[in-house]
């Protein structure tokens, strides 16, 4: 018999799924079957959770105590970038390579830089905002009506001043 499972003990099990549906039971079982969760609830915990992430693919991280599934969900910063351009939710058994052509504002990208501030590795805030301009860039939509990899040179060059966080 292997010993019995601490429970105070959190395991942490991360999943990426599309929000807003029940991720497959074949994709959730294998992973929390051993740890005594059952997958049927923690898909409807998990598309209950990502709710406001409807049709896109989203991170989520359960945190798995005394046989209890926490769903928290870590969006990604493409994710966050698709989601501020306020597309419709796409069906995406039919509608595939998406071109993702609309218009952000300086003030959108500040918000989702500071959202993602704890997993980016650059030492300022500038740095942050550079790296949502090129996820901005290759999913393909512009910034105040231009490119931005324009926004992200202007930055560079001093002639446009990034706010501190």
């Amino acid at each position: 018999m292997p010993p019995k499972a601490d429970p105070t003990e959190i395991k942490y099990v991360i999943i990426r799924s599309t929000g807003g549906e029940v991720p497959g039971g074949s994709v959730l079982a294998p992973k929390l079957g051993p740890l005594g969760v059952p997958p049927k609830k923690a898909g409807d915990d998990i598309a209950k959770a990502t709710q406001a992430y409807k049709g896109l693919k989203v991170t989520v991280r359960l945190a798995i105590q005394n046989r209890q599934a926490t769903v928290e969900v870590l969006p990604s910063a493409s994710t966050l970038v698709i989601q501020a351009l306020k597309e419709p939710p796409r069906d995406r058994k039919k509608e595939k390579n998406i071109k993702h052509s609309g218009n952000l504002s300086l003030d959108q990208i500040y918000d989702i830089a500071r959202k993602l501030a704890f997993k980016s590795y650059a030492k300022t805030f500038a740095g942050n905002v550079k790296e949502i301009l090129g996820t901005a860039f290759s999913v393909g939509c512009t910034v105040d009506g231009q490119s931005p990899q324009d926004v992200i040179a202007k930055i560079n060059s001093g002639e446009l001043e990034v706010p501190s966080a």
